[in-house]
């Protein structure tokens, strides 16, 4: 199926539902979802995004900007994630109890409504990874409408850039929690480490980036040709990081990938 068929076989779908939530991150992919439901869906379309101590306020800040200029219903919901001891005991199951708790709210939102259907962004890509917050999105009927269209990333950002959508091109976005090892404890220090860490390296220019907590270590992961830009920061950076409580900051040879922190299951199983 060539990716006009499978865009149309996308808008079929959403058309066939009458009115829907989307959980709107503010990632190309939720962001792809919202914009065609609204051009299928009208005023029958609701996005919610889900604040939380591990959702950055300048994503907060940019979901309210792109729902605001795709003209749709926008609503913010409160997430605590940090008193649910599943959640913080950070193991490889966290990402479950996480969208679980989402859905659970999302789901009393649409019974509240009387929505019918709640739509997620996971795409083909997603299939590829360990990601136990799928089970949650079956448990809770959760309709992934990429997959079921047979959208992959590089597809996705190829019609929102035709769409004219601002983040085409916006680097995947993965919750601050995720930068910390299984097994060890999330704190909010160490999220809002994390997240003043990146954006400071973010502001040296660099987009596709994350900062991986290793306790006192602070290991960087940008793409491999940015190797460069990195060294020519490295004093800016090790002081920036330092100043946030690492007493050691390393660069990962292997460059940026996303679902690092996974790779230590793949060696278990």
């Amino acid at each position: 199926m060539d990716l006009r068929e499978k865009n149309k076989k996308l808008g079929r779908i959403l058309h066939d539902m009458e009115q829907v939530i989307v959980a709107f991150s503010a990632g190309i992919d939720s962001t792809f979802v919202l914009a065609r439901a609204a051009e299928e869906l009208g005023d029958k379309v609701l996005a919610v995004t889900a604040d939380s101590e591990t959702f950055p306020e300048r994503e907060l800040n940019e979901a309210i900007e792109l729902a605001g200029q795709l003209g749709v219903q926008h609503e913010i919901i409160q997430i605590v994630e940090m008193e649910n001891p599943h959640f913080v005991a950070n193991n490889p199951d966290r990402c479950y109890y996480c969208k679980a708790g989402l859905y659970a709210t999302l789901t009393r939102l649409a019974k509240e409504r009387n929505i019918p259907w709640i739509l997620d962004g996971a795409n083909m890509d997603d299939l590829g990874d360990y990601r136990p917050g799928r089970k949650a999105a079956k448990e809770y009927e959760v309709r992934s409408v990429l997959q079921e269209a047979g959208f992959y990333k590089e597809e996705i950002r190829q019609l929102a850039r035709e769409m004219g959508l601002p983040n085409w091109d916006k680097p995947s976005f993965a919750c601050l929690s995720s930068r910390i090892p299984y097994g060890q404890r999330i704190t909010l220090e160490k999220v809002r480490q994390l997240d003043r860490g990146e954006q400071a390296l973010r502001d040296l220019g660099f987009r596709t980036l994350r900062i991986r907590h290793h306790d006192t270590i602070a290991r960087i992961e940008v793409p491999r040709e940015e190797f460069e830009k990195v060294l020519a920061y490295a004093d800016q950076i090790t002081t920036v990081l330092k100043e946030e409580g690492f007493t050691y900051v390393a660069l990962d040879l292997e460059g940026y990938r996303s679902g690092s922190m996974n790779e230590i299951l793949r060696k278990l199983s």
